[in-house]
């Protein structure tokens, strides 16, 4: 994804739907050239075309989100199960990358998982895992829970990691989600002090959302692809961040 990309998906995740005349605009190229970039990010499911404009990808169904980029994600979830000892209490938000992740996990009898994420929890009904389902407000799409009661179900735990889904990084406003209603969960998370570990594919970045997790240095590691641009890798490791780069 080239500078003018990012600035669309920037644009388009900011905004939600922008035509291609005012892209053109922005970025000071030729209509033509913007329907090429769009071609060229729908293509690798960043957004959608709808009739002369561009409109951010906002599902949040766990099985749709799942196919994209799958199998990178199982190697994102492979590495970031290795880093899980056997007897440790661990936090999995929501996500389909963490979905994964809880998977690979459950097959170990001595790891109890906390979840926000009733699809999570289902996913793992027939594995040995102990699972902690918080209660809340049941968000269905998303299939996960938040609200008061989530965040004081949060405060009266222990945990040693916890892996968070993000739907956006840039230099400037660190990591975002597109929920609030998650972002305050998330927030709660963070201010435990726990291993805090954001699992994404690099997809993410370059992208901004308009609810802030953080912040930054609460976040002690990133598990990626190594499609990461070099900027945001440097950006993190300069917060003092872990960034793993989880090649092919």
């Amino acid at each position: 994804m080239n500078a003018r990309q990012q600035h669309i998906m920037q644009v388009v995740n900011q905004h939600r739907r922008v035509s291609v005349t005012t892209l053109a605009q922005q970025c000071g190229v030729s209509e033509v050239t913007i329907r090429q970039d769009l071609n060229r990010l729908e293509q690798r499911s960043y957004l959608k075309r709808i009739h002369g404009y561009a409109v951010a990808i906002e599902s949040d169904d766990l099985d749709a989100r799942m196919m994209s980029n799958f199998a990178q994600k199982q190697k994102l979830a492979q590495y970031a199960a290795s880093l899980v000892e056997d007897g440790e209490t661990i936090f999995i938000e929501s996500g389909s990358s963490n979905a994964l992740l809880a998977r690979y996990l459950a097959e170990r009898k001595h790891i109890t998982l906390i979840t926000v994420s009733s699809y999570i929890a289902h996913l793992l009904r027939p594995t040995p895992c102990e699972v902690i389902l918080l209660g809340g407000m049941y968000q269905k799409e998303s299939e996960t829970v938040v609200g008061p009661l989530t965040r004081l179900c949060i405060q009266q735990l222990h945990f040693s990691k916890a892996f968070i889904g993000i739907d956006g990084f840039s230099v400037e406003s660190g990591f975002t989600g597109r929920d609030m209603m998650r972002a305050d969960v998330v927030n709660t998370l963070l201010a435990k002090g726990a291993q805090n570990i954001v699992l994404t594919d690099s997809s993410k970045f370059g992208h901004i959302t308009p609810n802030v997790l953080g912040p930054l240095d609460s976040f002690s590691r990133v598990i990626t692809d190594d499609k990461l641009p070099a900027h945001y890798g440097q950006a993190l490791e300069a917060q003092g961040i872990q960034v793993d780069r989880v090649g092919e």
